[in-house]
């Protein structure tokens, strides 16, 4: 953008980006390999969804796009949400790893 301000400037982004890290790395020490095209592959892409509408909303320069693409992020960050405790529902994922996870989703949900 001409005023050189970028979404990768954005707080919400960049908690966005860690949660996806993050979100990636527990799913791949803890989940069991069955759950690679189930319930993983579902927190990865709802993780990956929060930024990317970000950064898409925010290249979109409009104010209604990019509201349009922070109700999208929000909606993804609930879809997170509600995987996080459906992972350790089913034991898919420890305490210690949900309560980051859920940790997490819930400050970037509160920047959003």
């Amino acid at each position: 953008m001409a005023n050189g301000f970028s979404y990768r400037d954005l707080l919400v982004w960049k908690q966005g980006m860690g949660l996806v890290e993050l979100c990636y790395r527990v799913t791949a020490e803890s989940f069991p390999k069955t759950e690679t095209y189930g319930l993983a592959s579902q927190m990865r892409r709802a993780a990956v969804s929060i930024p990317s509408n970000l950064a898409e909303g925010h290249c979109r320069r409009t104010t209604g796009a990019y509201l349009n693409h922070v109700s999208i992020a929000l909606g993804s960050n609930g879809e997170l949400r509600t995987c996080i405790e459906i992972s350790g529902r089913l034991k898919f994922c420890d305490s210690r790893n949900a309560k980051l996870l859920s940790e997490q989703c819930d400050s970037v949900g509160r920047l959003l």
